[in-house]
């Protein structure tokens, strides 16, 4: 595993490879180097324009790529039903999912159509959605993956149960952290059901350390800005460039979990440089609020009740 890079990445000739927030950052660089390497690519994303951008770039690099691009809003529960069902209607096998698609909040709350905070309704319960309705397509490969991007941040997550979508003491990034969290203990619980029902799935956690991204510009996206929303998009196009290494290095544990023999089920990959926060994918550390499997059992069963999903049971 030491110094893995993006040319260890095996032959996914015939693989079948489903990436959310696939338009941009670090779900574009990963959805690039598997079509590169033979995958047929699915970039989802609710940014139709960088969508059809994306597919566009990487078949510059490689032309005869099997990339295409479908909406995708996971902030809307039925959107992911009917994006979910459409795949199903084709009936073709998919090797990989990897749930990557994710926000940057800013200070003022803002809610999905089912009306959930939207940074846990995108990151966290429409992921959960899309991965239950995807199931039988997955267990049907040979060796099916499912890869979620957490964050180094998620050690410092923490729910109130009482309050998950935040109505009463709302932050933008305790709203982040709580994902991140949540997007953790989701992997992990899944691994788990997985492994316990003797599946040959496997579901790998990753984190991309210090990565630059557009996640900090696409705020903008979301609404009105405060004084403090312009002061987080200062710190992040002042430091990120100095601290954080490229998308694609940010990537690289996305990539490596999913195609690599060394991402077994369960596993957690991040950098291995200094703080985890640039380097090549290795074990990562997981923070005392993700190594809390009896808030992942409830985090699912509370899941399964806000998506009206439940799976794995």
């Amino acid at each position: 595993m030491r110094n893995w890079g993006e040319s260890d990445i095996p032959d996914q000739t015939g693989k079948r490879v489903l990436v959310t927030g696939g338009a941009s950052g670090i779900g574009y660089e990963a959805a690039r180097a598997l079509a590169e390497q033979g995958a047929h690519v699915i970039i989802a994303d609710r940014n139709m324009e960088a969508g059809a951008a994306a597919v566009q770039r990487i078949r510059t690099k490689r032309p005869d790529a099997v990339v295409e691009f479908r909406p995708l809003d996971l902030g809307s529960l039925k959107a992911v039903r009917d994006f979910a069902a459409a795949l199903l209607v084709e009936g073709q096998v998919l090797d990989t999912l990897i749930n990557n698609a994710g926000i940057q909040p800013i200070s003022e709350r803002r809610t999905s159509a089912d009306g959930f905070e939207l940074t846990f309704a995108i990151g966290h319960l429409g992921h959960f959605a899309l991965t239950g309705l995807l199931l039988r397509l997955l267990e049907r490969s040979v060796a099916g993956r499912i890869v979620t991007v957490s964050s180094m941040v998620h050690g410092g997550g923490k729910f109130d149960w009482d309050d998950l979508q935040m109505t009463k003491a709302y932050s933008s990034q305790r709203a982040y952290n709580q994902t991140k969290l949540a997007n953790l203990l989701f992997a992990r619980e899944l691994a788990a059901r997985l492994e316990r029902l003797g599946s040959k799935l496997r579901s790998i956690a990753v984190h991309p350390g210090v990565a630059q991204t557009s996640i900090g510009a696409n705020r903008k996206q979301l609404g009105a800005f405060h004084l403090g929303d312009y002061m987080v998009s200062a710190v992040l196009s002042l430091v990120m460039p100095f601290l954080g290494q490229p998308a694609s290095a940010g990537a690289l544990p996305t990539m490596f979990a999913a195609s690599a023999e060394g991402a077994v089920n369960g596993g957690f990959f991040g950098p291995d440089g200094f703080g985890e926060m640039k380097g090549a994918p290795a074990p990562a550390r997981i923070k005392p609020a993700a190594q809390d499997m009896a808030a992942a059992a409830r985090l699912w069963a509370v899941t399964e009740k806000l998506t009206g999903l439940s799976y794995l049971d």
